[in-house]
């Protein structure tokens, strides 16, 4: 069970479905070029994620006509499936049995259905643990906009990759990997892996251990030789919860890896042992 709430003007939508219910079809996913999208602003006008979307728009999105909205024209337009909508929602797992909420950004089509929890989900990428603050992954807004838009082309082309967990796709290109400089920031990776010398014990390629601003620099520049880890976790707010692992390229915003774990007293929250290990495969 997936439970997903949306933060209307006035209102907090709280519903609960099965997850099962998100995956798209084939149709959805050829529907969506006859759609506009409506990009959804956060309530909040001075979010992160506000400035950051309206900046990445003009400079990535070319596949449909958009507009930006507010929650309130959301709601009023959700329904309508001439339109589809990028939106931040908030996200928990009923099925992890933990309250643990997660920031996610999604591709929605308009359906005439009494939940947004119906709507039929493109694509949906985690962004944050809801208590993290949002300059924490908005410098990346870019790269999550631009795959997004690229994993509905690759999906309308190749529609056997649909399933519930459609990332998993993505980690054949670790075998890209080996001529790549994977750019790691210290505070997203677990003690076992927290210096160049741990880390180059399991993992044989070029990696950097560096700040948000070089990654940032990076995807700026869109350096075509480098790819970063986007982690999600709970930044030691909460032990019970998901830590999310992406490997995404600079210059094409192309998924090199995509795992999560349960974070435990274990399994730390970052990147793990047995992560470079897959990636180094």
């Amino acid at each position: 069970m997936k439970r997903v709430l949306v933060n209307l003007v006035f209102l907090m939508l709280t519903i609960a479905v099965s997850a099962q219910k998100n995956i798209p079809s084939e149709k959805d996913y050829q529907d969506f070029f006859n759609t506009k999208t409506y990009v959804v602003l956060d309530d909040n006008p001075l979010s992160d994620f506000n400035f950051m979307i309206k900046k990445v728009m003009p400079r990535v999105w070319n596949i449909t006509d958009y507009e930006i909205i507010s929650h309130a024209e959301f709601d009023e337009k959700r329904r309508d499936p001439s339109y589809s909508f990028i939106v931040t929602s908030t996200v928990t797992f009923d099925k992890d049995k933990t309250k643990a909420r997660y920031t996610f950004v999604s591709l929605l089509m308009g359906k005439d259905v009494y939940s947004i929890t119906d709507m039929p989900d493109l694509c949906s990428i985690p962004l944050s643990y809801l208590r993290v603050e949002d300059d924490s992954y908005a410098y990346k807004m870019e790269g999550f906009i631009k795959f997004m838009q690229d994993h509905v082309k690759l999906v309308s082309q190749n529609p056997k990759i649909i399933n519930a967990n459609m990332f998993k796709y993505y980690n054949k290109n670790v075998q890209s990997l080996n001529n790549k400089k994977l750019l790691l920031v210290k505070e997203d990776l677990t003690t076992e892996v927290n210096t160049l010398s741990k880390i180059q014990s399991i993992y044989p390629y070029h990696v950097e251990i560096v700040t948000q601003e070089e990654v940032a620099k990076a995807i700026e520049n869109k350096d075509p030789d480098v790819v970063y880890l986007h982690k999600v976790g709970p930044e030691g707010t909460k032990y019970k919860a998901r830590c999310y692992k992406i490997v995404i390229g600079a210059a094409d915003s192309q998924f090199y890896y995509f795992d999560w774990h349960m974070v435990t007293p274990k399994n730390r929250d970052g990147l793990l042992e047995s992560d470079l290990k897959a990636m180094a495969k």
